[in-house]
């Protein structure tokens, strides 16, 4: 039984080689798909590339409580993803940090201020229909002379004026139009349409009389008999919209069975509207998908939306009563953060999809389309900080790991030389074949599971260098305590290896024990650090095993190395290795004649 266990050891120890050509073969498939992937360098994070990362802090909406949970969260990092992806920002990273905060990656190349603007609108999207509407407030800019002041005095004095002009506008379309309908009239809960049709709007324009006339017999003389009413008339009479902390603080705390107001910029983006909307009739959850399209007759871009199943009989029922209505009570806004994205109207009654058009543009048309399709938040996020990292610092971040690294590697190569020697090209090439093995998984990882190397994992990588080179170590001084103890080298190599190899699993597994933990506990770019030390630690078991070891035994049965060259490491002298053991024979004594007593 002893004999073939021998011959079984001899024959693995006689083909090194094979171990060598896996080790290759595994290199050239590793770098034969990084050419045909098309990635031939590592994806970078955004302190080495540059970009913007943006932290948001969970908050609860008033009156609730418990909000901020593992479920709601990892729905808001599903939706805030697939809403910057939506952009075309397919490398932008979000993912959770701690229990109420999320970091949101955008890397450079990107409309970073459109992605940004996204990110930061995360609050619940509302469908509501709209009371009154008063458009025109110009945006303010650096400037605008002194007459526009005057004139926006005139149109607060002068409501006639406006009411004019609002009738000389066109028929009723996603462009908000302005009604001059009395406040208090329009937040009735069941407005009545006016007795001349929407339809017929242009053929009463230049009856001045008859708006004289009914601004005579406006009520919004009479003081209301509601207080919420009363109250909400006076906020939306102040609401200056032109004003960004005024839009803010409009309309906050509303609950979605609450009347409201709200500002929304116009279509064409020059002046602010503003308006007083009735209770939600759908949220964003109630939206299957939004497209931004061409319409083919028009040419014009439009949003299309489809609505889930119970979203369609609530769109169905909304449109059905706004159909009835003259504008603007008969548009429904798109509420997002408090502000009106769109405020479309309705001509008729619709239930699972339906076309929002306007004055779009193919971005502002897919911005709507994309809120639409991914809006609907379970929380309140508050923007809590925000870092830019420009490529150039991007860069130096970049050349100062890879100098580190370098110096690093350096240190281990002199040191290896100047104690090992000739052991040190051993050393030396696993290190290369490490290195390069690292390089290859890494560069891969970046499109297939979006692993991004940061500055941390730059740091893991270095740190890998010493845990690699220690295991090399470890196996030089098993095989030179053989030598040490008269055994030539190649019985010394063999000897030393099961030894080697069980002090190197252990040490190995403890790194990535601790890499696991690391990554699993942590968060944000740590885990970068964790998952380079992680991987780099598999690795070195892998080139240990099939590329040191085997290179090791082919060294042994070259002279330089089995005579014992003073520059081979492996000196016998050097070392105090004891005189070679030698195999002795047993003498048995020569036979003799037999005393007829013992037998």
């Amino acid at each position: 039984m002893a004999a073939p266990k021998k011959g079984r050891r001899q024959g693995a120890q006689g083909k090194p080689g094979r171990s060598l050509v896996f080790i290759l073969i595994a290199l050239v498939a590793l770098t034969g798909g990084m050419f045909l992937s098309g990635h031939t360098t590592p994806r970078l994070g955004i302190d080495l590339a540059g970009g913007t990362s943006i932290t948001l802090e969970a908050k609860n909406e008033p009156g609730q409580k418990n909000a901020i949970n593992p479920t709601n969260m990892n729905t808001a990092v599903d939706i805030i993803n697939n809403r910057v992806n939506g952009l075309g920002v397919s490398e932008a990273e979000v993912q959770t940090q701690g229990d109420r905060n999320i970091i949101v990656n955008i890397p450079k190349g990107t409309n970073e201020k459109q992605a940004r603007d996204q990110v930061g609108t995360t609050a619940q999207l509302y469908f509501r229909p709209v009371i009154t509407q008063t458009s025109g407030a110009p945006m303010p800019e650096p400037s605008a002379s002194s007459s526009s002041g005057t004139d926006k005095e005139k149109d607060k004095a002068d409501k006639g004026k406006a009411d004019k002009a609002t009738d000389e506008a066109t028929s009723p379309t996603a462009t908000p139009t302005s009604q001059g309908r009395a406040v208090t009239d329009a937040l009735k809960a069941d407005p009545t349409p006016s007795t001349t049709p929407s339809g017929k709007a242009k053929d009463d324009k230049g009856d001045k009389g008859d708006k004289d006339d009914k601004k005579k017999d406006d009520p919004s003389s009479t003081p209301s008999a509601d207080p919420a009413t009363a109250k909400l008339q006076e906020q939306f009479a102040k609401l200056d919209c032109t004003d960004k902390t005024a839009r803010a603080a409009a309309g906050k705390g509303a609950k979605p069975s609450d009347n409201t107001i709200a500002c929304g910029k116009s279509p064409d983006g020059k002046t602010w509207d503003k308006f007083i909307l009735g209770p939600a009739e759908l949220n964003g959850k109630d939206v299957d998908d939004a497209k931004a399209t061409i319409n083919q007759q028009s040419g014009a871009w439009v949003v299309n939306m489809d609505f889930t199943k119970g979203g369609s009989k609530k769109f169905s029922a909304v449109t059905t009563k706004l159909s009835q209505q003259q504008p603007p009570q008969n548009q429904f806004a798109i509420v997002l953060d408090g502000e009106v994205a769109s405020a479309p109207s309705v001509r008729t009654t619709l239930s699972s999809n339906a076309e929002i058009s306007g004055s779009f543009t193919q971005e502002s048309a897919k911005d709507l389309a994309n809120i639409l399709s991914y809006g609907a938040l379970p929380l309140t996020f508050h923007e809590q900080s925000v870092t830019t990292v420009s490529p150039a610092l991007g860069g130096e971040q970049l050349k100062a790991g890879l100098i580190a690294g370098a110096i690093g590697l350096a240190l281990v190569v002199i040191y290896l030389v100047v104690y090992y020697r000739g052991l040190s090209l051993i050393a030396i090439a696993s290190l290369l074949v490490s290195a390069a093995l690292t390089y290859a998984i890494m560069t891969l990882l970046g499109p297939t599971i979006k692993f991004a190397l940061n500055l941390p994992a730059v740091c893991g990588a270095i740190v890998a260098i010493g845990i690699t080179a220690d295991s090399f170590i470890v196996f030089f001084e098993r095989v030179r305590d053989e030598v040490r103890e008269g055994r030539t080298l190649r019985p010394a190599v063999e000897r030393a290896w099961p030894r080697a190899r069980r002090t190197i699993l252990v040490s190995d597994f403890v790194s990535f024990l601790a890499a696991a933990v690391l990554f699993v506990v942590t968060v944000g770019k740590v885990q970068g650090f964790a998952f380079t030390l992680g991987l780099t630690t598999l690795l070195d078991v892998v080139v240990v095993f099939f590329f040191t070891k085997p290179l090791m035994t082919l060294m042994a049965r070259k002279k330089f190395f089995a005579n014992g060259h003073k520059w081979s490491g492996l000196d016998p002298k050097r070392l105090g290795a004891k005189p070679p053991l030698r195999r002795s024979r047993r003498v048995t004594p020569a036979a003799g004649p037999v005393d007829p007593k013992e037998a």
